[in-house]
């Protein structure tokens, strides 16, 4: 008789034979998809993003809920659905469980995505841009249930750094007190999503997917606690949203926000599309600039992992 798990997560056929015969598999969020690009564009990033990781030699594994089942690897109908099915909601991992038990469908986020990923024996995930610590921290105390997952889930995160409408040195220094990781790509300073540096600096940094594998060795051979990789991979310089236009912008967008009282877990969607309009779709553009370099490193480290680089 199969148990809960084998019958709320599943992975396709494709995944599970990758992952018994060591094969590398890189997962890959699903809320850029329902939630972060307009149709019918999202569909064809879907479908670039899994090419990406095709063409590195890994299988991709695009994850979401459907149905209340969580679906690691989809097949083309399931993508399809993800990018123009109405209501589908935006689950992290606390929603989950209540998911499953009412058979809801969703788009998962980082935390969800991370979860999910390590749970079916996945190792690495590439994304945008994390979450992190929000700006006024201090009066609210709206941190991303993102750096929570990370703390307590051995997975290695391929990003842009964190979104740049969050408070960067305080995710920083949130991330090091809950023991995660962090190295830069090539880079001494942290990335900055749609901007090649953040401008802060970063403690160690790294010069190959064959360093990456290395370190996540090294993280099972010490042990301790389960706690995540994040590999910063800055976003091209000629590919970064202009800097002048980003600040602008984004102030515009906070102080448009505190006018119209927006807080919660409003304000990340409301600030993002805030942006792309404000930059004529500029910063949309960058984020999916960063989320190719992210999704091809991530796809030469999981070979690396896996031995066949």
């Amino acid at each position: 008789m199969p148990s809960t798990a084998d019958t709320i997560l599943r992975p396709s056929d494709e995944v599970a034979d990758a992952l018994a015969s060591g094969a590398p598999v890189v997962a890959l969020e699903s809320t850029i998809i329902s939630h972060g690009l307009p149709q019918p564009r999202n569909l064809e990033v879907a479908r670039e993003l899994e090419q990406i990781v095709r063409k590195a030699g890994a299988v991709p594994a695009t994850i979401a809920v459907l149905d209340g089942v969580a679906r690691v690897g989809l097949s083309e109908a399931e993508l399809v659905r993800i990018s123009t099915e109405t209501g589908l909601r935006k689950l992290g991992q606390r929603d989950l469980p209540i998911a499953a038990a009412v058979g809801a469908s969703g788009a998962t986020t980082v935390s969800a995505t991370s979860f999910l990923a390590a749970r079916a024996g996945i190792r690495v995930f590439a994304t945008g841009g994390l979450g992190g610590v929000h700006r006024g921290w201090t009066e609210d105390q709206d941190e991303s249930a993102d750096l929570d997952t990370l703390a307590r889930t051995r997975i290695t995160i391929v990003c842009a750094g964190v979104k740049s409408i969050l408070d960067v040195p305080a995710t920083l220094q949130r991330l090091e007190t809950r023991g995660v990781s962090v190295a830069g790509y090539r880079t001494d300073t942290f990335p900055g999503f749609y901007l090649t540096s953040s401008g802060r600096p970063i403690d160690w940094r790294i010069e190959t997917a064959a360093d990456a594998a290395a370190v996540m060795r090294g993280q099972d051979a010490l042990g301790g606690p389960e706690t995540a990789l994040i590999v910063a991979n800055p976003v091209p310089l000629d590919e970064q949203l202009d800097p002048e236009l980003h600040d602008r912008v984004l102030a515009e967008a906070l102080a448009e926000a505190a006018k119209a009282g927006v807080t919660g877990q409003a304000i990340t969607p409301f600030l993002l599309s805030y942006l792309v309009r404000g930059t004529d779709g500029a910063s949309l553009e960058a984020n999916l600039a960063a989320v190719r370099g992210n999704v091809r490193l991530a796809s030469e480290i999981a070979a690396a992992w896996a031995g066949k680089a």
